[in-house]
């Protein structure tokens, strides 16, 4: 159904006929769980009032095709890259729905019909002049100067497409695994600097690691939605470099995610501007905002809001740019400011956020939040919040991995963990043979040694900056819960 020009066609006239959901009397009777399939081949999954919703949505989403079909009937296929609507033409058109319609701006926030969104997300957000700078076969030549030639980066994307929106009726075939993966490679190899971009727990700068270590994020969730949006590969590829090296703060999806960090700091602060009341409420919980927003600007919202509604908020996000995600994940938690605050424990706080995000149906209600009520956020302020954090992430992110590489440590640190050696041999040594999924490291033993001697190494470096008389316990008590954990994990 999905992946060619041809196949997304046949979805977008279907959605042009979209039918009315009429859930069984006695699904509304009992208010069941409804399933069925979006035009993006997504399992939706809600109750009756969600269909209700959907419904209501759906006739919005016919309404204002109307506005976009009369404005090309009067301007022009492409009369979107004018800035101005003229009073003249406004007054040509019947649609009352126009009337408000001053501005491009406006015309977006209200929604870009599906048939029409790949050309205009190609043009608006820069795709098409990106493209137009390089040779005409640039693409197709990338391709084959990359067929066959095995990476870090291509390693990881073999391992990420089966874990890519799983059973998805294209993306989980092998025709969708291919076209996905020649797009990841294409740009891990067009721009060595990003590469391709999985997110471990040890990147991130979180302190709660049971909530962190099972993550699966990274620009395959982003990529593959492209695919789903945009009429061809190659597009969608343009649409990706567009959005890594013009929309988004850089550095997002480096190897440290610098770019990432900063944008979690400038919404920590953010929130506590905006939202309070809640910010004071998560900081007594010792709640860290990062556990849930990460997957948020890293997937840009397609793995926590439906389909529809994430490419509601891309529509401005490749128009208005970054500034939109710190405006639609404020209003995720302004919508269920009165639930979170009565929410104490770190479990329920993400529960609500989760559920929150997967029920969001109504795009119209998230973008009245994001908007209206969160007020304005302009790029020059938050360009600004950008520069004041960015100093702050790059002096962390240097501490961790000097915390983290032995080679940092003075002699004595490293002696002490080279005494520790056989311990760390006699724990891990049941556990040789397995592979491991980090760069150069084949081995099951080398690997349980490597990630032990990172973790003894932060204890190292804590206690020796504090040499106290309590050192040689407060070293044994640090080191009790590594080898447990390592025992818990059958290791």
């Amino acid at each position: 159904m999905y992946g060619t020009q041809s196949r997304i066609d046949l979805a977008l006239e279907y959605q042009a006929q979209i039918p009315i959901l009429r859930p069984s009397i006695h699904a509304r009777r009992a208010n069941l769980t409804v399933k069925f399939q979006d035009i993006y081949g997504f399992m939706v999954e809600g109750n009756v009032d969600d269909v209700n919703v959907l419904n209501e949505v759906r006739e919005k989403v016919r309404q204002q095709g109307r506005v976009w079909w009369a404005l090309e009937a009067s301007k022009g296929a492409n009369w979107y890259l004018q800035t101005h609507v003229s009073s003249t033409l406004k007054a040509s058109l019947r649609f009352s729905a126009l009337a408000n319609a001053i501005t491009l701006k406006n015309l977006i926030r209200k929604g870009i019909p599906a048939v029409l969104r790949p050309k205009v997300w190609f043009s608006l957000s820069g795709a098409a002049k990106k493209k137009s700078t390089v040779p005409e076969s640039y693409y197709n030549d990338l391709i084959k100067a990359v067929e066959g030639k095995i990476t870090p980066a291509t390693r990881q994307i073999d391992q990420d497409l089966p874990r890519t929106f799983p059973g998805h009726p294209w993306l989980d075939t092998p025709d969708g695994h291919a076209t996905l993966r020649r797009v990841l490679v294409g740009y891990s190899f067009r721009d060595s600097e990003v590469g391709y971009c999985q997110v471990y727990f040890e990147n991130l700068l979180v302190s709660s690691f049971p909530y962190a270590s099972h993550l699966n994020l990274g620009l395959n969730y982003v990529a593959a939605l492209l695919l789903l949006v945009m009429k061809t590969e190659e597009d969608a590829f343009w649409m990706l470099a567009v959005l890594l090296e013009n929309v988004l703060v850089s550095n997002c999806y480096t190897n440290n995610l610098s770019g990432c960090h900063v944008e979690q700091r400038v919404f920590k602060d953010l929130i506590v501007k905006k939202c309070p009341r809640i910010a004071a409420h998560l900081e007594a919980l010792d709640f860290d905002v990062s556990l849930v927003t990460t997957e948020w600007f890293l997937c840009l919202f397609s793995k926590s809001l439906p389909s529809e509604t994430t490419l509601r908020v891309w529509d401005l996000l490749f128009y208005e740019g970054a500034k939109v995600l710190f405006h639609v994940a404020l209003a995720i938690f302004k919508m269920k400011e009165e639930e979170l605050l009565i929410a104490f424990q770190v479990g329920d706080v993400i529960n609500i956020l989760q559920k929150t995000t997967h029920h969001l149906f109504d795009p119209d209600e998230l973008l009245t939040v994001a908007f209206d009520k969160i007020g304005s956020m302009t790029t020059t302020t938050i360009s600004k919040q950008r520069k004041k954090q960015e100093p702050a992430v790059m002096a962390e992110l240097d501490q961790r991995l000097r915390r983290l590489n032995p080679e940092k440590f003075d002699r004595s640190a490293i002696q002490g963990l080279l005494d520790l050696w056989p311990l760390i041999w006699i724990c891990s040594k049941a556990s040789d043979g397995i592979v491991c999924p980090k760069k150069g490291l084949s081995s099951g033993l080398v690997y349980i040694q490597t990630k032990f001697l990172g973790i003894v190494c932060e204890i190292f470096y804590n206690v020796i900056n504090d040499r106290t008389i309590h050192r040689q316990n407060r070293l044994l008590c640090c080191l009790v819960p590594c080898f447990g954990i390592f025992l818990n994990l059958k290791i």
